[in-house]
């Protein structure tokens, strides 16, 4: 097999919980006095981690966001989800299926903008945690994607996990959104993409492969683009 690693992005590719973190946004901006609409989540702050997003929104709305205030936010967005995920299963069809698989046959990890307790979290209730040796969360990391740090950081795990070289070339992301093949692009990792999110119109200018989901993967797919 050409290929060598895989790193996964987490929210939009195996988990379908970006409607959570929107709905979380939401309830705790709205005492705020802040609106924020499903278009305008998915077109411009999706990419971003909980930092990031409220920072972003300070900017775009004229908001004072100081640090304390941002803190508190954060604070409150991340409890509101947890008590959101608790209430069920949040895996998309066939992912669990395709991560055993994955696993496998090469080192697996993930390099996502959620904290690393919602990850771990979501993964363990699906029995999957221990398949991952490395999981870089949004606080892991100074900057978020669209930066490269948090694919870089993950990859530069996952080499030191093996104990031996992996090529970027042979290695794979797997994204749902722009920001993050961007962040992907600049760890030199192959891009693929999945339709969870945005249409394959929107994601064909940034991926080297764009699928309907995980479930519509293979490791063949993989290995031959890789091998190209």
């Amino acid at each position: 097999m050409v290929l060598q690693a895989i790193v996964f992005d987490f929210d939009g590719v195996i988990a379908d919980s970006e409607r959570l973190h929107l709905r979380a946004y939401q309830e705790i901006l709205a005492p705020e006095g802040v609106v924020l609409s499903e278009r305008d989540y998915y077109d411009r702050y999706l990419g971003y981690d909980d930092l990031g997003v409220f920072r972003e929104l300070g900017k775009d709305r004229g908001l004072e966001m100081s640090e304390g205030r941002i803190a508190t936010l954060i604070e409150r967005k991340g409890a509101r989800y947890d008590e959101l995920a608790s209430a069920g299963e949040m895996l998309y069809p066939g992912a669990a299926d395709f991560i055993r698989a994955a696993a496998a046959a090469v080192p697996i990890a993930i390099a996502s903008g959620a904290l690393t307790h919602e990850i771990e979290e979501i993964l363990e209730r699906a029995g999957l945690l221990s398949l991952f040796p490395v999981i870089v969360g949004a606080d892991q990391t100074a900057r978020s994607k669209p930066h490269p740090e948090p694919y870089v950081t993950a990859f530069a795990r996952l080499k030191a996990h093996v104990g031996r070289e992996l090529e970027p070339w042979r290695s794979v992301a797997i994204e749902d959104s722009k920001w993050g093949l961007v962040s992907a692009r600049g760890a030199d990792l192959r891009l693929v993409a999945v339709t969870n999110t945005y249409s394959a119109a929107e994601l064909r200018e940034d991926a080297e492969l764009v699928c309907e989901g995980l479930s519509h993967l293979t490791l063949e797919r993989l290995d031959q683009l890789v091998g190209d």
